[in-house]
């Protein structure tokens, strides 16, 4: 016969223990995680389809929220996803960043490869005028050949 030593007898509000990990709140965070990920990385990437040129400079650092211009080929002029035109694109630019200052702003300008150098001018003029000095301009990354 089997007898309980010591003073707690387990009474009616005993409860055993439980050894299992419990997940669900684990999952819930991952879940959590990949929804604002997915939604963070439709929102990095620029709208505006532009066959870029092959560039086989070395990548530099970029900047916390890079604003980018892009040039089509039928000459349109777009401020992230935002159509503009060529004579209002200072100012458009200058509302979008707000109370920062224009010469310290880093502009980076995607061109197609069949974009006219005429309509690539009139984007730097356009920026130049408005204070916009410091200007990138945007290649595809390909691996320099040996």
């Amino acid at each position: 016969m089997a007898a309980k030593l010591g003073g707690s007898g387990g009474g009616k509000y005993h409860v055993e223990q439980n050894s299992d990990i419990n997940v669900t709140p684990f999952v819930d965070i991952m879940l959590v995680l990949l929804i604002i990920f997915m939604v963070a990385s439709a929102v990095a990437t620029p709208g505006v389809e532009v066959k870029l040129p092959i560039s086989v400079a070395k990548p530099t650092q970029s900047p916390p929220k890079p604003v980018f211009i892009s040039i089509q080929t039928d000459g349109r002029v777009f401020i992230g996803d935002n159509e503009t035109t060529y004579e209002g694109l200072g100012t458009a630019l200058t509302e979008q960043i707000g109370r920062r200052d224009p010469t310290k702003e880093r502009i980076y300008i995607r061109g197609d490869q069949a974009t006219r150098y005429g309509d690539f001018m009139q984007a730097m003029n356009s920026l130049q005028d408005a204070g916009f000095y410091s200007v990138a301009l945007v290649g595809e990354d390909k691996a320099p050949v040996s």
